[in-house]
Order: C-alpha cells, then sequence, then structure tokens
C-alpha cells in the first residue's frame, strides 16, 4: 500500500470524488477540500506530498495557490488541473513549483501516472538532499585556512582574522562556504536560495530574499582582506565569489583540515 499523503482541491463536488475514488484505490491517503483558502489551512496543518489543484477557483485561484504553498511547504509536489482554454496559464505555472498539468477530463490513466511520476520527483529530491546533509554533517567541522592567515571554521561558523573573530548566521555560513568552494563560478539568485536556504523560489522572489543575506555577509568580511569585496553582483543573473581579493597574495594558499 502507498502512504503518501495526497491533497485534492477543486470546486467541483463530482471531480473531488471521482479523483479520490480513483487515488485511493491506489493505495493512497487522500484528503479533499472545495477552495484554494481551504487547500492552504490544510496544508498549514497537516502533512502533504502531493496536491491535485483544480487552476480555476472561485476566491483564491489555482495559481495563488501554488504561490502560497512553494513557500509555506516547498517539498510538496503540485499536479494543476486545467480545461483546454487555461493550459498557456498552466504551462506559464511550470515556471513556479508546478511539476505537471492534467486537462479535463484526465483518465484514471494519466491521473495515476501524473501522480506517482510527482511523487518520484518528490522522492529523488528529497534523497539528494539528505545525501548532501549527510556530506555536510562528515565534512561540518572543516576549517580552511587561507593564505593571509584567515581561518574558518564552518562547524563554529566562525571567521578569524588576526584578533578579530565574526561569527556567523548559518545561513551566512553556508553562503560563504558555497562562495569558497567554488570560486569564478556565477550562481544564479534561485539556486543560492535553493542551496543555502533549502527551498525553491520564483525569479521574482529569490534576489528579494538575497539581498539582505548578501549584505550582511559583506559588510561582516569588509574587514578581512582575503575575503572582502570578493562577493560581486552579476546584473541580471545573481553572485561570483571573484578569482582575486583585494589582497592579490591572499589567496595564494589554501589549507583544508577536518577537526
Amino acid at each position: 500500500m502507498n502512504k503518501a499523503n495526497l491533497l485534492i482541491a477543486d470546486d467541483e463536488l463530482i471531480e473531488r470524488q471521482t479523483l479520490s475514488d480513483i487515488l485511493k484505490l491506489e493505495g493512497y491517503r487522500v484528503a479533499t477540500v472545495s477552495n484554494g483558502e481551504a487547500a492552504v489551512d490544510y496544508v498549514r496543518m497537516n502533512p502533504v506530498d502531493l496536491i491535485i489543484l483544480d487552476l480555476r477557483m472561485p476566491g483564491m485561484s489555482g495559481l495563488d495557490v501554488v504561490k502560497v504553498i512553494s513557500r509555506l511547504s516547498p517539498d510538496v509536489e503540485i499536479i494543476l488541473l486545467t480545461a483546454h482554454g487555461s493550459i498557456e496559464s498552466a504551462i506559464d505555472a511550470l515556471r513556479n513549483q508546478v511539476n505537471d498539468y492534467l486537462l479535463k477530463p484526465a483518465s484514471p490513466t494519466q491521473i495515476i501516472e501524473s501522480v506517482e511520476h510527482g511523487l518520484s520527483r518528490r522522492n529523488a529530491k528529497l534523497k539528494a538532499r539528505e545525501n548532501q546533509q549527510t556530506e555536510n554533517s562528515f565534512n561540518e567541522n572543516a576549517i580552511v585556512t587561507l593564505g593571509d592567515g584567515t581561518v574558518i571554521d564552518y562547524g563554529r561558523r566562525i571567521v578569524r582574522y588576526g584578533n578579530r573573530s565574526i561569527l556567523l548566521t548559518p545561513a551566512e555560513g553556508r553562503l560563504l562556504r558555497i562562495f569558497i568552494e567554488n570560486v569564478g563560478s556565477v550562481f544564479t539568485h534561485r539556486e543560492l536560495v535553493l542551496r543555502v536556504q533549502g527551498y525553491a523560489t520564483t525569479q521574482q522572489e529569490a534576489p528579494e530574499i538575497l539581498r539582505p543575506l548578501v549584505s550582511r555577509l559583506r559588510q561582516k568580511l569588509s574587514g578581512v582582506p582575503s575575503l572582502m569585496e570578493r562577493v560581486v553582483s552579476v546584473r541580471g543573473t545573481g553572485y561570483v565569489f571573484e578569482n582575486e581579493p583585494a589582497n592579490p597574495d591572499g589567496f595564494n594558499n589554501i589549507e583544508n583540515s577536518y577537526s
């Protein structure tokens, strides 16, 4: 029996019941709601792995629900239900957290296959994150020593330069580590939010989330010659950690050790 938790949000009673019956026969645990507001409330209070969401509902539309769910529970897979006239809107939604869409009326086979694919994607993402967390845990006590004597202790989230000890927040520590380990690589705003914060955002939201974080990190590193002025904005794209520090000799010698 499949133990995944599914939510169906559709204002049509017959549609909700039909989808529920099909998926319950496949062993899924299925809940149903009749509007977008109820879908958001349900996700706030209950574990949900995948949502089948009607694009057009009275009140809060399917796309509005997608935007809220993307922030509220970014690991939830979303499948949109749409009529032929709304295909463009459904395709546009794929740029956000929506992973698939079904044209009404969808056959049982199409519904089941779409749900299976969505859950497979979710499981793959969770597995990859688990592997990354395991790797990070193994290396969490890594200490990097730069050529000018600056020491970065990732486990304690401390940057030491001379007599200074700069304490970083968890997000600042993750961001600095990404930059240090990928010198010269350009990251988009969305890539950095996903890697630092662990959730997906839209192209419009990501810069707003990153700007204050990058600003704080730059300010904290402003007095460290080998790290200052290294985080550079790439117009319209994201950020890059430049190869050359303010002190050209600051990065000539990097040693990695594990405590």
